[in-house]
Parts: structure tokens; C-alpha cells; sequence
């Protein structure tokens, strides 16, 4: 064998290990993301069995409202986990704030499982599950920061869109697998009432098991080269100072955000509810109708995170944001007056066609907009801020107007939204072709 042939053999060599360390090192992230977000579905997907075990009240929708106003107290918190865990990654590590995050998770989803009836303790029943919802609040609002730029740093720069999007994969796998647990105890394994008395624990248990599981995984993963050199090369940061002196690109996080947040969350968690109350559809028929979307808006993400690495990301933003705003309305228009379960999976699929343009790159966006040394706080903060204003909001607002009688107004909040967000799709730079991701200062 020649040199020439030894050095080619070599270099292959190196370039397949190479790969299989990021896969391995995208695989542990994505699963800690897939774990955080099946525990924080999982509150919402068995709050109906849980909730009069914490809330005694004679009206169940009184029980559902308060359970629901403890869902809304998360998203007030993931702000806080913005900062705290984007402070962590940026000043000692991302694997660190990963890891400390899924922990996090992994405590509020032991609480919720052990913790004593109203019946048994009191006023302590809701106020413990209150302090489990807090810090699950706070890990997931560090989770995304901290997974975003792990994700988009372990990646290699021809495919960072591609394996980016993983995190949406397993973020919408989160709320698939809570879904699946919740048909499998209804229609296999447990009897309503059991569900009522204990069985709703299980979801929980099962959540923390697995935290443990993606914690240990991810104390083995590899800290990204960009943040050892930026460690090399730079002062520590990941202080709200440091954030202050990128005013630009913090605001362009939030107008990123707004449109697709407030989009993202009307076609899963609020759809739920849209097409029980508002469509007519049975529990059962909604259970399928929302997984089958939920299954397809999931392969949509590799396939549009590879388009991105192709075209580039502004391509597919300004789909998402001119599609949002012109077929909005008349989705979920034809989508309140069917009464068929396959019309409303394709047209919540075909929502999906447009929304996936922002849900599969938005994290890969974001973390290209900063340098290293600021990129997890710079992502997080402004993400989970937005989200808490947009996102977690939308299902509010939209039951808010139909209590008002006027249903629709919500259609055209939304498209209003996602217009806004098209405006700073249309004037931002590409940030596949304009990449603030090796930068250190």
C-alpha cells in the first residue's frame, strides 16, 4: 500500500469515527429532550384522572381549570430555567446544564407520582404538585437553549439543519409517547376506576424512570468542540450583560419565535381540545386523530431540516409564514364545521405542511444568530420569554373567544401572529449562509 493509500484509508477511518461520535452524541441529547417533554405532556394527557385527587370540587371543569392553571404556572417559569440553565451552559458546559435539566425533570415527575391525596393531606396535595410543576417549569425552559446549541454545535456544518431538527423530532415524540402510555393503561391494562384511584401515577413513575435513564446517558456525552475552544479562548460569559450586547439578535429570537410558538402549540396541545369541543369528535376519535397528525408533523422534521441544509433556512421560514397566513383561517375554519375524524386529520396535516417549515430549523436559527460564548443563554432566554407571551397562551385565548362566542377571532389572532413573524423572516439574514456559530468573544 502506497502512503497516498495509507493517509486515504486513515483519514476515512477518522471521518466514520468522526460520524458515529456525533450520532452517538446527537442520539443522548435527543433522547434527554424526548424524556423532558414526555413528562411535561404527560400532566396534560392524564390531568382528568389526576386532577380530583388534588383539587375536591364537586364541577369537574372547575377540577380541569385548576390543573390547568398549574400548566400555565410552567410556562411562567421557563424563563427563569432560560436563564439558569443558559447561564450553565455557557459558563461551565453544555453536557452540565443537559444533564442538570433532566434531573430537574426527573424530580418534579417523583413528586407528582408520590405525593398524597387532598384527601390524605390537605391544601399540601396541590401545593406540592404546584412546587413539581415549578421546577419541571424551569427544566424544560433550560432544556431548549441548552439542547439547541448542543445539537447545533455537535453537528457538522453541511447537515447542522438536519440534525438539528431532531429536536423538534423528539420533542413532538414526547407528547406521542404520552399518548401512547395513556391508550395503552385505558384500553389494555387498567379500568377507569383504577385509573382514577392510582393508576394515573404510573405516567410519572415511568417519566422518572427514564430521567434517570437519560442522565446517566448524558453525563457520558461529549462537551462541543466550539464551547473547549471558546473556554480556550475567551473570558467565561453567559451573563445577562454579555446577552445585552446583542440586542439584535435577541429580538430577532422573539420575532422568530412569536409566529411559530403561538402555531406550534394551537396543532398540538390546543388541538386536542379544538376537536373534542369544537368538531364533535369522540374522546377516541380524537386520541387518533391528534397521534396521526402528531406521527406525520414528526417525519416532517428531518425532511425539512435536510432541505435547509440545501436551500438554506430563510426559504422555509417565509413558507411558514406565508402559508400560516393565508391558510390559517380557512383550516381551522372547514376543520370547525367537519364532522369527519379523516377530513380532521388532513387538515390538521396540512397545517403541518407549514408549521413544520418553522418547528424543524427554528432551534438551528436561533443558535446560529450568536457566538458561542452567549449562544445557549442568547437562545433560551428570549425563546422562553416568547413562548410564556405566544405559546403557552394560544389554548388560553382560543377557549377565552370561544367563551366569547366568537371562536373565529382566534383563527385571525393567529394568522396575525404568524404575519408578524413573516415581516422579520422577510428582512433577516440567512443564517446558513451568515453563520455566527464559530465565533468566540
Amino acid at each position: 500500500m502506497t502512503d497516498r493509500s495509507a493517509d486515504q484509508t486513515a483519514t476515512t477511518q477518522f471521518d466514520l469515527i468522526d460520524v458515529e461520535r456525533r450520532l452517538k452524541s446527537i442520539f443522548i441529547g435527543s433522547v434527554g429532550n424526548l424524556v423532558e417533554w414526555y413528562d411535561f405532556y404527560a400532566y396534560t394527557a392524564f390531568a382528568l384522572y389526576f386532577a380530583p385527587a388534588f383539587f375536591p370540587h364537586s364541577d369537574p371543569v372547575v377540577q380541569q381549570l385548576n390543573a390547568a392553571v398549574l400548566f400555565a404556572a410552567t410556562f411562567l417559569m421557563r424563563p427563569l430555567g432560560g436563564w439558569l440553565f443558559g447561564f450553565i451552559a455557557d459558563r461551565y458546559g453544555r453536557r452540565l446544564s443537559l444533564t442538570l435539566s433532566v434531573v430537574c425533570m426527573c424530580f418534579g415527575s417523583l413528586v407528582i407520582a408520590a405525593t398524597p391525596t387532598y384527601a390524605s393531606i390537605g391544601i399540601f396535595a396541590p401545593v406540592l404538585l404546584a412546587l413539581a410543576r415549578i421546577v419541571e417549569g424551569l427544566s424544560l425552559g433550560g432544556e431548549y437553549g441548552a439542547s439547541a446549541t448542543y445539537l447545533s454545535e455537535i453537528a457538522d456544518p453541511k447537515h447542522r439543519g438536519f440534525y438539528s431538527s431532531f429536536q423538534y423530532v423528539t420533542l413532538i415524540g414526547g407528547q406521542l409517547t404520552a399518548i401512547i402510555v395513556l391508550l395503552l393503561l385505558q384500553k389494555v391494562f387498567l379500568t377507569q376506576e383504577e385509573l382514577y384511584a392510582w393508576g394515573w401515577r404510573i405516567p410519572f413513575v415511568i417519566g422518572a424512570m427514564l430521567a434517570i435513564f437519560a442522565a446517566v446517558m448524558r453525563r457520558g456525552m461529549h462537551e462541543t468542540e466550539a464551547f473547549v475552544e471558546a473556554k480556550k479562548n475567551t473570558k467565561a460569559t453567559g451573563s445577562i450583560r454579555a446577552l445585552f450586547k446583542y440586542p439584535k439578535e435577541v429580538l430577532l429570537v422573539v420575532g422568530l419565535t412569536a409566529g411559530g410558538t403561538a402555531a406550534f402549540y394551537t396543532f398540538t396541545t390546543y388541538m386536542q381540545t379544538f376537536v373534542k369541543l369544537s368538531v364533535g369528535l369522540t374522546a377516541d376519535q380524537t386520541t387518533y386523530v391528534i397521534f396521526g397528525s402528531l406521527l406525520f408533523a414528526t417525519l416532517l422534521q428531518p425532511l425539512y431540516g435536510a432541505i435547509s441544509d440545501r436551500i438554506g433556512r430563510k426559504p422555509l421560514l417565509i413558507f411558514f409564514g406565508v402559508a400560516g397566513t393565508l391558510a390559517t383561517v380557512p383550516i381551522l375554519t372547514t376543520l370547525q364545521t367537519t364532522k369527519s375524524p379523516f377530513t380532521a386529520f388532513l387538515l390538521i396535516c396540512a397545517a403541518w405542511l407549514f408549521v413544520a417549515g418553522y418547528t424543524s430549523i427554528n432551534a438551528v436559527v436561533k443558535a446560529e444568530l450568536f457566538p458561542t460564548n452567549i449562544r445557549a443563554l442568547g437562545v433560551g432566554l428570549p425563546y422562553a420569554v416568547t413562548v410564556s407571551l405566544f405559546g403557552g397562551t394560544a389554548p388560553a385565548i382560543a377557549l377565552w373567544f370561544k367563551t366569547l362566542g366568537h371562536e373565529n377571532w382566534f383563527y385571525y389572532y393567529l394568522s396575525g401572529i404568524i404575519c408578524i413573524s413573516l415581516i422579520i423572516y422577510s428582512t433577516m439574514r440567512d443564517t446558513k449562509h451568515d453563520s455566527a456559530m464559530h465565533r468566540h468573544e
